[in-house]
């Protein structure tokens, strides 16, 4: 959103908080959810009502929300589950939705057949992964899945290409700064170097979960972490708005320091491997974030569509090369491009800004709207070569 007057409105909330509300308002604007249940999410999101109005006054409008908005206005407690509404859909076309079911895609759909999350069968097919589970205790590793999909070695061209399965994941648990951290972990039977994903807004979800079993079938171990683990994981928050907002109010040092932590697992698990990292969205975000620590650890980043962070960032002193995606319909993200480009010209790092033609947020997100099936596998093919460039 561009308007002056309605980011005034978002004054007294962070950085995050605001990038979140925007991003409701745009998903509404979109027609992918309802002005009734933008609503819902904002008042989750912790914004005024006064706020809220002002923010969907002219993203979007609908049917049957005058209830809503009055019942919002008054403080009187909403439904939890997303309205239904016409123009309702449970897969939304970026970080701000929950899919309807975070069941693969099967194979043998046939081309053009909306899948469950409706959308057409996707080029890059989502791995086989099983629903979300209680972590093991520390130090305990959970039974191997049921019929895990076989591994494909290194070099595969369907893992090169990112058609087909990858690896299950199974769910994990180490130690944090702050306590146990949580996560989803898939290891490549032939490892060529380690890669660290960060969710999208919604927490850690089956989404993530095929992301980083795609990486261990490409020959890349790799950890999904969860950002919301000190708040009992993404699961035990139920309704993904109670996770987008639990992600709004933590500071991004804690996020960081997380991240870092699980820097230290993936050296524990992939002894000796360079480590890549990868973001989106939300988690693109937080790729510019761990960048700006310059930890040596890191040899590769790959922030998908993820905002610049606000103020001066310096990378000075980083290694890592930078392999950055941007939509160019998704104006909001892709406006912050050249501050990101002007940050890693001046630290001289080895990078390239990627905009991957009529997509927009959230492209590569095959149980969203935004799916652009030839984006997405435009971008998991540059990953993967980049990763295999800077982490082999």
């Amino acid at each position: 959103m561009t308007e002056a007057c309605a980011l005034d409105t978002l004054a007294p909330m962070n950085e995050y908080q605001m990038y979140f509300a925007e991003e409701i308002a745009e998903d509404c604007g979109h027609g992918h959810i309802s002005r009734t249940e933008a609503l819902r999410r904002l008042r989750v999101l912790g914004v005024s009502a006064a706020v809220a109005l002002s923010l969907l006054a002219t993203a979007c409008s609908g049917d049957g929300d005058k209830g809503t908005a009055q019942s919002v206005a008054s403080n009187e407690p909403t439904n939890s589950a997303p309205a239904t509404a016409p123009n309702d859909t449970a897969a939304m076309p970026n970080d701000t939705a929950t899919p309807a079911s975070p069941a693969a895609t099967p194979a043998s759909t046939p081309a053009g057949t909306p899948n469950t999350e409706g959308n057409p069968n996707p080029t890059i097919a989502p791995a086989a992964t099983q629903a979300p589970s209680t972590p093991p205790a520390m130090g305990m590793m959970p039974a191997p899945a049921a019929n895990p999909a076989p591994a494909m070695p290194p070099g595969d061209p369907a893992a090169i290409s990112g058609v087909g399965m990858g690896l299950p994941t199974e769910a994990i648990t180490f130690t944090g700064p702050n306590g146990i951290l949580q996560g989803a972990f898939a290891a490549a039977a032939q490892p060529r170097g380690a890669v660290l994903v960060i969710h999208e807004n919604r927490g850690l979800n089956d989404h993530i979960r095929t992301v980083v079993g795609r990486f261990a079938a490409a020959g890349f171990t790799a950890i999904g972490l969860d950002l919301l683990s000190e708040e009992g994981g993404t699961a035990s928050l139920g309704d993904q708005a109670n996770a987008t907002a639990a992600l709004g109010t933590v500071a991004p040092e804690r996020f960081v320091a997380d991240m870092q932590a699980c820097l230290d697992e993936l050296q524990r698990r992939a002894p000796g491997a360079k480590i890549g990292a990868v973001g989106f969205c939300f988690g693109g975000g937080m790729m510019w974030r761990l960048l700006a620590t310059k930890d040596p650890r890191l040899a590769a980043v790959a922030p998908f569509y993820g905002p610049f962070p606000t103020g001066a960032v310096d990378f000075t002193g980083s290694n890592a090369a930078v392999l950055a995606f941007y939509g160019a319909l998704d104006a909001r993200v892709t406006g912050t491009e050249p501050q990101a480009e002007a940050a890693l010209t001046a630290a001289g790092l080895t990078h390239e800004m990627v905009t991957e033609p009529n997509a927009n947020h959230a492209f590569f997100n095959d149980t969203g709207m935004a799916y652009n099936a030839a984006a997405a596998a435009d971008a998991w093919s540059r990953v993967l070569a980049w990763f295999g460039d800077h982490l082999s």
